[in-house]
C-alpha cells in the first residue's frame, strides 16, 4: 500500500492552531447565543402545532404569553413532510419552561388564540409532552456522569493494551484528542442553534467509539514498529511513519461513514424530521473530527509527552 509522507508531529503547531481556532468560533458563538437546552434536560412543556400559509414569529410568542401568562420560546419549520410524503405542512413548536405540564384547555385556548390573529392557518396539534425540572436535571447529570465514566474507562483500557509503548501517557494522549471531539460536537449545537437534548448525548458516546477506534489503529501500528525499528528510534520518527501507514485506511473509513450520515441528513432534510437532522448533523461533524484528532491531535501529543519524559530522565541522570 503506497503511504504518504506527512510529518504530523512537525506540522502540530498548525494542526493546534486550526483546532483552536475554532473552538474560539464556538465559544464566541456560546457567549452571545448561549446553550440551549432541551425540555429533557431543564423541563417544561413543549407544544407543536401544524398551520397553513406564513406566520411570525415574533407576533406568536406575544400572542402564546398573553394567553398563557409565562415564558415561551418559539420556533418555526416550514416545508415539512408528512410521514407518508404525500402532504407538506409548516410546524411551529412552543416550548414552556416550568413544573407544569399544559392542560388540553391551554393547547386549545393557545391555539384559538392563534387562530383570531391568524384566521385561515388552520392550526392543529400535532403533538404535546412536559418533563418535570428535576427529572430533567437528574436525566443530564446522568449522562454526564456516563460521558465522564466512558473516559475514564477508555485510559485504563489502552493503558492495559498498550503497556510497551507507554500506556497510561497513551491513553491519556487518546483521551485528551476525544475531549476535542466532544468540544467540537458541543460547539456544533451551538453554533446551528441546536437544543441540547439526548441526541447530544447519543452523538458524544457514538464518537467516543468512533474517534477511539481510530486512534487505537494508529496505537497498534506504533507498537508494531516500536518492535521492527528498535527502541532507539525517534518517537517524532515512530509515530510519523505509523500515521502514514494508517492515513488512507483513516480516509476511507471516515469517508464511507461520512457519506452513510450524509444521505440519512438529507432524508431528515426533505421530510423535515427534525430529530434525525438534529443527530445526523453533529454526528458529521463528529466523524470528521474523529478522524483528524485520531490522525493529527493523538499522535503528536503522544511524541510530545515522550519526549518530555525522556528529557526529565536525561536531566535526572545528569
Amino acid at each position: 500500500m503506497k503511504t504518504f509522507k506527512i510529518r504530523f508531529f512537525e506540522n502540530r503547531k498548525i494542526f493546534f492552531a486550526i483546532s483552536l481556532g475554532i473552538m474560539v468560533i464556538g465559544l464566541i458563538f456560546n457567549v452571545i447565543f448561549g446553550t440551549q437546552l432541551d425540555i429533557q434536560f431543564k423541563g417544561g412543556a413543549e407544544i407543536k402545532y401544524s398551520f397553513d400559509g406564513k406566520i411570525v414569529q415574533e407576533e406568536v410568542e406575544k400572542i402564546v404569553q398573553d394567553t398563557t401568562k409565562k415564558d415561551v420560546t418559539v420556533h418555526i419549520l416550514e416545508n415539512v413532510k408528512s410521514s407518508d410524503g404525500k402532504s407538506v405542512k409548516n410546524n411551529v413548536s412552543i416550548s414552556f419552561a416550568g413544573t407544569e405540564s399544559i392542560s388540553v384547555d391551554n393547547q386549545q385556548a393557545i391555539a384559538k388564540a392563534l387562530t383570531v390573529k391568524y384566521p385561515d392557518a388552520n392550526f392543529q396539534v400535532v403533538s404535546s409532552s412536559s418533563v418535570n425540572p428535576t427529572m430533567g436535571h437528574s436525566f443530564f447529570a446522568k449522562c454526564m456522569v456516563a460521558i465522564l465514566l466512558t473516559c475514564v474507562l477508555l485510559v485504563f483500557y489502552i493503558a492495559l493494551r498498550f503497556k510497551k509503548i507507554g500506556g497510561m501517557s497513551a491513553g491519556v494522549m487518546a483521551v485528551l484528542a476525544l475531549l476535542h471531539d466532544v468540544i467540537m460536537v458541543y460547539f456544533t449545537f451551538i453554533i446551528f442553534r441546536i437544543p441540547l437534548n439526548d441526541s447530544f448525548i447519543a452523538v458524544v458516546l457514538t464518537i467516543l467509539g468512533y474517534s477511539l477506534n481510530d486512534t487505537i489503529i494508529i496505537y497498534d501500528r506504533i507498537r508494531e514498529n516500536r518492535r521492527l525499528m528498535g527502541p532507539k528510534t525517534p518517537y517524532s520518527v515512530l509515530v510519523n511513519t505509523s500515521i502514514n501507514q494508517t492515513f488512507t485506511r483513516s480516509l476511507f473509513t471516515a469517508g464511507c461513514t461520512f457519506s452513510s450520515i450524509a444521505t440519512v441528513f438529507i432524508v431528515g432534510q426533505v421530510y423535515g424530521i427534525s430529530s434525525v437532522t438534529t443527530f445526523a448533523l453533529p454526528m458529521m461533524v463528529g466523524i470528521v473530527t474523529g478522524c483528524y484528532s485520531s490522525v493529527c491531535i493523538a499522535g503528536p501529543l503522544y511524541v510530545m509527552w515522550q519526549n518530555h519524559k525522556a528529557k526529565q530522565k536525561a536531566e535526572a541522570r545528569a
